[in-house]
C-alpha cells in the first residue's frame, strides 16, 4: 500500500489504502467526539465555529480554533514534505514516516486518555490539537501517494467528486471508461469505510472508553507491516537460500 507513487498504483492497491485509512479516520473522528465533544476531521465544521466566536467575539475559542485549523494543516504540510524529502531514497520509507508518526501520537492519546485524562478544558483543546494533527498527517499523505484520489477524511469533497464521477459514468456522451470506474469504487470505498469506523468507533467506545485508542494504532502498524512483510521474507528466502547454495 505504502510503496508505489501514484502513477504505479493498482485499483487493489488505492482500495486498500483507502478502506483501512477511512475506517481509522471513522473510528478516530467519532471516539474524539465522544471522548472529548469535537471532531477531529470535520475542518469545515471547525472553520463555521470559527467565524461564530469571531462574530460573538469569544477571543479564547477564537485561538483555540485557530490553533486546531493550524494543527491540521501543519500535518498535512509535513507529510507532504517528509514525503518530498525522503521519495528518492525510498518509497516505503517517506510513505510510512507519517503513518509512523500518526501512530506515535494516537498512542499517546490512548495512554493519556486512558490513564491521565481529567477533563479539564485546556487538557482536552490539547490533545485534540494531537488527533487533529494526526489526521492532517494522515490526510496530506494518502492524497499525496494517491494523486488526490483518495482524502480520508475530507468528505465534503468526496460528495462532491462521486457526484461528478457518477454523472460521467451515466452520461450519454461521455465513455464508461475504467478510470472513471475506478474513481467511483475508490471514492464509494471511502464512504463506506468511513461509516463503518464511526459506527463500530461509536460502540467500542460505550464497551472500553479510552482503550479504543488502543486499537487505532493497531491498525496503522498493520498498513506499516503490509508493505514490509514481503521484504522481510524476501530476505530470510534469500539468507536460507544462499547458506543452502552454499553448503552445496
Amino acid at each position: 500500500m505504502l510503496r508505489q507513487s501514484k502513477e504505479d498504483r493498482t485499483l487493489k492497491q488505492n482500495l486498500m489504502l483507502a478502506s483501512s485509512t477511512a475506517f481509522v479516520s471513522g473510528v478516530t473522528n467519532i471516539a474524539g467526539m465522544v471522548a472529548f465533544l469535537a471532531f477531529s476531521a470535520n475542518i469545515t465544521g471547525h472553520v463555521a465555529n470559527l467565524a461564530k466566536h469571531i462574530v460573538q467575539q469569544n477571543f479564547r475559542e477564537i485561538i483555540v480554533f485557530a490553533i486546531w485549523l493550524l494543527m491540521f494543516f501543519a500535518g498535512a504540510f509535513l507529510s507532504n514534505f517528509i514525503v518530498r524529502s525522503f521519495e528518492h531514497k525510498s518509497r516505503y520509507k517517506a510513505h510510512s514516516i507519517p503513518i509512523a508518526m500518526e501512530t506515535v501520537l494516537l498512542l499517546f492519546v490512548a495512554i493519556y486518555g486512558h490513564n491521565f485524562y481529567r477533563e479539564t478544558d485546556l487538557e482536552r483543546e490539547v490533545v485534540i490539537g494531537f488527533i487533529i494533527f494526526s489526521m492532517g498527517l494522515q490526510n496530506g499523505l494518502v492524497s499525496t501517494i494517491s494523486g488526490g484520489l483518495i482524502k480520508s477524511t475530507h468528505l465534503t469533497g468526496l460528495f462532491t467528486d462521486l457526484g461528478g464521477d457518477i454523472s460521467e459514468w451515466l452520461h450519454p456522451r461521455i465513455a464508461k471508461t475504467d478510470v472513471i470506474r475506478n474513481k467511483i469504487y475508490i471514492r464509494l470505498t471511502v464512504l463506506s469505510f468511513y461509516l463503518i469506523g464511526a459506527i463500530a468507533g461509536g460502540i467500542l467506545f460505550n464497551m472500553y472508553d479510552f482503550a479504543i485508542f488502543y486499537f487505532i494504532p493497531l491498525i496503522l502498524l498493520t498498513i506499516l507491516y503490509y508493505d514490509l512483510s514481503p521484504i522481510a521474507l524476501y530476505k530470510i528466502s534469500r539468507l536460507f537460500g544462499g547458506e543452502k547454495s552454499s553448503s552445496v
